[in-house]
């Protein structure tokens, strides 16, 4: 049995998400790898207080994150300090695989764009929890959002189990009881100050991808 502080360890609050989200960006944009896994671990600490049923995308975003951390602690950590650095030294360094030869399948660059697929879904299924009435439906929410997101590039066997597994979600007071920042007016007020700042750190990411040509990488 899980003792005090494991329980506590998994306990979430939507604060951890909304402060590592704010500590995220330098004063010139560039985004901490730090505070970008650290807030991916609070969305995983949410994901998994909903059960199981997000478990295929839980499981994979630690896998990633752990990737990252061998690399933020590894030998070269001060080119993984933030995600601009990273994508300069790994494509400078011949580091990414942009052939599908298979060399490099786990490069930083890569493990993170996988994240930053899945943080476009949660931050559009956050932005559609804050702006809905109390009696709307969470699957169809979540399935809108994934279907404007991950789920292109997920092959349909995934999409076919995502799909069953959202129409197994709570209600929408479910989801803003593990929040645990107080009533539904505190959740709104503070989704709407969480969710601006994920969508900034997701639009930088993903301008930078695009520069490199790194959006599509195998």
């Amino acid at each position: 049995m899980a003792g005090p502080v494991a329980q506590e360890e998994q306990k979430f609050s939507l604060l951890e998400v909304l402060d590592a989200f704010k500590l995220c960006l330098s004063e010139n944009k560039e985004v901490y790898l730090e505070h970008y896994v650290a807030g991916w671990r609070g969305l995983i600490k949410f994901l998994n207080c909903l059960g199981s049923v997000f478990g295929f995308i839980s499981k994979d975003a630690d896998n990633k994150i752990k990737i990252l951390v061998s690399y933020m602690e590894g030998e070269n950590s001060s080119k993984y300090a933030t995600i601009q650095s990273m994508v300069k030294y790994e494509l400078d360094d011949k580091l990414v695989d942009l052939t599908k030869r298979g060399s490099h399948p786990e490069s930083g660059s890569r493990t993170l764009l996988r994240l930053h697929r899945a943080l476009r879904w949660l931050e559009l299924f956050l932005e559609r929890l804050r702006t809905s009435s109390e009696d709307s439906k969470t699957s169809v929410m979540c399935a809108d959002a994934y279907n404007e997101s991950l789920a292109q590039h997920h092959p349909w066997v995934v999409r076919k189990a995502a799909g069953m597994a959202f129409c197994m979600l709570p209600g929408r007071p479910a989801f803003f009881e593990v929040m645990n920042v107080g009533p539904p007016e505190q959740v709104v007020a503070t989704l709407g100050e969480a969710v601006p700042l994920i969508s900034e750190v997701y639009q930088i990411t993903e301008t930078l991808y695009a520069q490199h040509n790194l959006l599509d990488l195998p």
